[in-house]
């Protein structure tokens, strides 16, 4: 898909997200929080649910958290621009509590879409939630951080959640070391396109 089409699909998805009854935080919220980013994205980043921050400005990640992953994010050799952020839920759930399975099954169709449009290489999980949803069961954040999986043919990362590290000063160091793994991560697909880049030139030139 063209970024032009992708622009305009994540567009229609939006306006359908702001239309959204499915659950009840559609009431509480101040803005929906869609997600932003490239649309040409390798790697989405993806979180548990907006915070308030997030909430008064409908951006994902503009907090204290937000600064960290966008550091992350820099450590990658990477701007914010250059990914895409996207959050399980697009409302804030009272009081930051976590998702209820019911906001997670009525917001899941929005994100499955989302990673369908972008068609990113690489989505990194920030948490547990994000990584129940994108591997499809629960995982040991202890022994799950900094490692990869194969799931419908794309790679999920799974690594803390930004406001986690922040909060457990332990894991601060456990999320920057998980980004070095990212980033080789990240530098393995993309030497792998540029190698089928360039074979596709290849063949292309032979044919003439």
């Amino acid at each position: 898909m063209e970024r032009l089409n992708k622009i305009r699909s994540l567009d229609e998805l939006l306006r359908e997200a702001e239309r959204c009854r499915n659950c009840l935080l559609w009431n509480e919220r101040t803005n929906l929080v869609f997600g932003e980013g490239n649309p040409n994205a390798v790697i989405m980043f993806v979180g548990e649910a907006p915070g308030f921050h997030e909430d008064q400005q409908g951006r994902p990640f503009v907090g204290a958290a937000g600064k960290l992953l966008t550091e992350l994010i820099e450590s990658l050799g990477l701007k914010r621009e250059d990914v895409y952020i996207a959050n399980v839920l697009k409302c804030r759930p009272p009081n930051n509590r976590d998702p209820l399975p019911e906001e997670i099954n009525a917001c899941y169709p929005f994100l499955k879409k989302q990673i369908e449009i972008i068609s990113p290489q690489i989505l990194c999980a920030l948490g547990r939630h994000a990584a129940y949803v994108l591997l499809g069961h629960t995982v040991n954040m202890n022994t799950s951080h900094g490692k990869y999986y194969q799931v419908d043919g794309r790679l999920v990362f799974v690594t803390y959640h930004p406001a986690a590290a922040l909060y457990h000063g332990k894991l601060l160091d456990g999320i920057k070391k998980d980004f070095i793994e990212l980033k080789k991560l990240y530098d393995d697909v993309i030497q792998q396109k540029e190698e089928q880049n360039k074979k596709g030139e290849r063949e292309q030139l032979s044919f003439w």
